[in-house]
């Protein structure tokens, strides 16, 4: 059900998806699959069917990948044969543009930031691992939130709200003990490339800039508000999202951002102080 919201609020937390917004890991899963796809002659990953990959845990995405991909061989076979491939290409991974000096502006800002990601612990050290001092270093380990997150209820991952709610309950728990006030979530903005991950942060109640590889843009051409808003219907409401958010937005509420970079972030937009001196995108 939509709310009658006119702003944000100023902004004191940013929340991080990781996958295609913090590192270049999107493209990278494409080359895994579509290497296997080669193997049985089945047709490329189109756009179509990643877009409904992008954002979900694991085995929420993999259930409707195979589906899709109708290959002659098992799940259990097809997760050996992908790991496998993962393992020698994730930590060759990158920071995509503008990561490292968004994340050094917002903490010199005093801005709380956590990543919330739905990839598991695995798959997350692959990933991480080499790119501590870039990216992961600016983030308490507390406030890195992963899929295989034993607080997240089973089937509860993305498009529904609790990972970015869980994220945002770290910040507060470290605030309270810190002596701080908490924080809202009007008072926050999730970051995402994934159009269920955009749906996941709007129900969640927070605010939303959404960064989508130029193929998946081109897929959602037209319904660009839409997807903004939290309005792709992704997300079947239950009784679970009970005082969990469960929000959606209303097309050209202000509450959403497309940007084609995290390079240039309009700070001010979002009521962020940059302090003089400190490195801008």
């Amino acid at each position: 059900m939509a709310t009658d919201r006119t702003a944000l609020s100023p902004i004191r937390a940013c929340l991080f998806d990781m996958d295609g917004l913090l590192l270049n890991t999107e493209d990278l899963y494409t080359q895994v699959t579509n290497t296997i796809l080669k193997e049985f002659d089945r047709p490329l990953l189109p756009w179509s069917v990643k877009a409904k990959l992008q954002g979900r845990p694991g085995p929420s995405s993999l259930e409707v990948f195979m589906q899709w991909a109708n290959l002659p061989i098992s799940t259990s076979e097809w997760l050996v044969r992908s790991s496998a491939l993962q393992r020698k290409i994730f930590p060759s991974c990158a920071p995509l543009p503008g990561v490292t000096d968004l994340l050094q502006t917002l903490l010199a800002a005093g801005v709380e930031i956590a990543v919330a990601t739905s990839s598991n612990s695995t798959n997350y050290a692959l990933k991480a691992s080499h790119l501590q001092k870039e990216v992961f270093d600016f983030f308490p380990p507390s406030q890195i939130i992963k899929g295989d997150d034993p607080r997240i209820p089973h089937g509860r991952g993305k498009p529904s709200p609790d990972i970015y709610l869980l994220a945002l309950e770290t910040i507060n728990a470290r605030r309270k003990a810190e002596g701080k006030d908490e924080i809202e979530p009007r008072e926050t903005l999730v970051f995402e490339d994934a159009v269920l991950g955009v749906e996941a942060g709007r129900r969640a109640g927070m605010g939303v800039v959404w960064v989508p590889h130029e193929e998946l843009l081109a897929e959602y051409k037209g319904r660009e508000e839409e997807v903004l808003a939290g309005l792709c219907g992704e997300h079947v409401e239950g009784k679970e999202d009970e005082n969990k958010g469960g929000e959606l937005g209303v097309s050209g509420d202000g509450w959403g951002e497309l940007r084609s970079t995290l390079v240039g972030f309009d700070y001010k937009r979002y009521g962020i102080k940059v302090k003089d001196g400190v490195v801008r995108n």
